[in-house]
């Protein structure tokens, strides 16, 4: 049997890369590039790239720098951010980035998902929720990159976005990102009670003990961002990624609710 994936996500800004504390205050890590040879060495199951200025400022996908990427990157690549039209995802897959991940055009035109999906296969559409609790404690979708809320209840449109044919949910937790508290393992359950689709859980991974919980709750497979790229109380850059060693024993004691 397949362990879950275990995915390093890399946020993309103004062609560096960043990590981010609730979707705020991004720190500089280093050169995507030099971090995919890294992640190479180790063997990482996937990578996901995405792009937090690409929405929220109107910034063109950075298709060079996606060219360069894929031509480093030995692994399965996933890049979100920007995406509105069939031909930016046409020349995302052609440059050899097996998946596009979208998130605010999800929500402002479904019409687009279902063209999306006819035309590219389920496989290579995912959805990215971001999602965070309002004031009366309410989980609410937010957009443009967590900066604008919606009145979207995350397990209703996970539900519409089954039935428009999305191959995967990528499940980020606002208030978890960066943080280090684990996963919202309570969203997760939510939205594995409501879909039968793939989810990707993201935000808030300590260590990888973490993991087995979130699917135990009902992720198919984990993806942070800290915890592969800071180390220690000050947080320094250091790129890592557990060995299948490591994971076999974490993912051997689960038992799906």
């Amino acid at each position: 049997m397949a362990l879950p994936r275990c995915i390093p996500v890399l946020l993309l800004q103004n062609g560096g890369l960043v990590k981010t504390t609730q979707f705020q205050q991004p720190k500089y890590i280093g050169d995507p590039l030099n971090t995919i040879r890294i992640f190479n060495e180790k063997e990482v199951d996937e990578l996901v790239f995405l792009d937090i200025d690409a929405s929220v400022k109107g910034t063109p996908i950075p298709f060079k720098l996606l060219k360069e990427i894929a031509e480093e990157c030995f692994m399965p690549l996933s890049y979100g951010g920007g995406i509105k039209t069939i031909e930016s995802i046409r020349q995302i897959i052609q440059l050899g980035i097996e998946k596009v991940i979208i998130g605010t055009e999800a929500i402002q035109n479904p019409d687009f998902l279902k063209q999306a999906v006819t035309e590219f296969g389920s496989s290579s559409i995912c959805v990215v929720l971001d999602i965070k609790k309002n004031t009366s404690g309410e989980y609410c979708l937010w957009t443009q990159s967590g900066t604008i809320p919606t009145d979207l209840k995350p397990v209703y449109f996970a539900q519409k976005l089954e039935e428009l044919g999305v191959g995967e949910l990528f499940v980020h937790s606002i208030d978890r990102d960066g943080t280090r508290m684990g996963y919202d393992l309570e969203l997760i359950q939510l939205l594995r009670q409501a879909v039968t689709i793939p989810i990707i859980a993201y935000g808030g991974a300590d260590t990888i003990a973490d993991f087995q919980w979130v699917i135990q709750s009902g992720a198919n497979a984990v993806a942070a961002g800290s915890l592969f790229v800071l180390h220690g109380k000050h947080q320094a850059v250091l790129i890592s990624y557990p060995d299948s060693a490591s994971l076999k024993r974490i993912y051997s004691s689960i038992q799906r609710k």
